[in-house]
């Protein structure tokens, strides 16, 4: 029998960016439609424990990724919102999913819960070694209260929980919205704005020195699974591809890719964000054998083309 077999699984998001490659990567590891559950936000709020209880029922497997996300701008905007739904949907999924007996929960996390100046690549070892990056740190610290429950549950009560660490996503559907999105949707749309009004130039936040790891989120979807079904342990585990990139190179790759000749403008009167992020990647292959496989030129051009193809549903 594989790992898979007969179990019920709920994914929380499941209808979101990240979500819709982590059902696709179930179906693909055997999991029937029949035995797998998908919430959003227009059928259970997460945010009421009543919910989480209900979408609790006669599961198997949690794997949570709802969450409310955002880049610089909207973390500057509404950090105590972004603050307590995220501690709020964690919280109590964990304690309604622990409550029903389910049998294995994945928290995740996210890379702003490290401390601002953790030495690159950064360990799971780093994780405590001070405070986040303070325009994400509400968001980041949030994420990482999982991490606290899920140990003091496994202590306590033999809970089988995981936490993940993914760093900087991208892919195909991800969220191209100016006022919430991620530096590369952002950057996408930007490109391909100036390009149609015939503007020579485009106006980027910071200085372009800081730099991002980033991971292609059918990768990411891989790795999830992957640490679903082979490891079971109280230790934080990085996800992500092993490398770094300078927004400033970024930025002129991503024009590259789309034929956009004009210049770069650099606002250093917004922030840059955490100076450095490049994870350490070797427990993940370690513990249950996830190496990212894309290629990062490949996985831009591949979103580039999901967005220039789909760009008026997504306007």
């Amino acid at each position: 029998m594989g790992y898979w077999d007969n179990k019920r699984v709920l994914v929380t998001g499941g209808a979101g960016f990240l979500g819709s490659f982590v059902t696709a990567q179930l179906k693909k590891s055997g999991v029937p439609q029949s035995n797998l559950v998908v919430t959003d936000i227009k059928d259970a709020d997460l945010r009421r424990l009543e919910d989480c209880q209900r979408v609790v029922r006669d599961i198997d497997v949690v794997i949570h990724l709802a969450a409310k996300v955002g880049g610089i701008g909207l973390n500057r905007e509404i950090p105590g919102t972004l603050f307590y739904e995220n501690a709020i949907m964690g919280i109590q999924m964990m304690e309604a999913a622990r409550l029903a007996g389910v049998k294995k929960f994945v928290a995740l996390g996210t890379i702003c819960a490290y401390p601002k100046f953790t030495p690159v690549p950064f360990k799971e070892t780093d994780l405590w070694n001070g405070y986040p990056e303070e325009t994400n740190a509400p968001y980041g610290l949030a994420k990482k209260m999982l991490l606290v429950q899920s140990q003091a549950y496994r202590q306590q009560y033999g809970f089988h929980s995981i936490y993940l660490l993914p760093v900087n996503l991208y892919g195909p559907r991800d969220n191209f919205d100016p006022r919430s999105s991620h530096v590369i949707p952002a950057l996408i749309r930007k490109i391909a704005e100036a390009k149609d009004e015939g503007r020579g130039k485009v106006v980027v936040w910071g200085t372009g020195n800081a730099s991002r790891e980033f991971l292609y989120a059918e990768d990411a979807a891989e790795g999830i699974c992957l640490a679903a079904e082979r490891y079971d342990g109280p230790e934080p585990v990085n996800l992500g591809a092993g490398f770094e990139i300078k927004i400033k190179d970024l930025v002129e790759l991503i024009a590259k890719l789309m034929e956009f000749r004009g210049e770069i403008v650099w606002d250093n009167t917004k922030p840059d964000g955490q100076p450095r992020r490049m994870l350490d990647v070797s427990r993940a292959e370690r513990l249950f054998g996830f190496r990212a496989k894309t290629k990062f030129e490949d996985g831009l051009k591949k979103t580039i083309e999901w967005y220039l193809a789909n760009r008026k549903k997504v306007a």
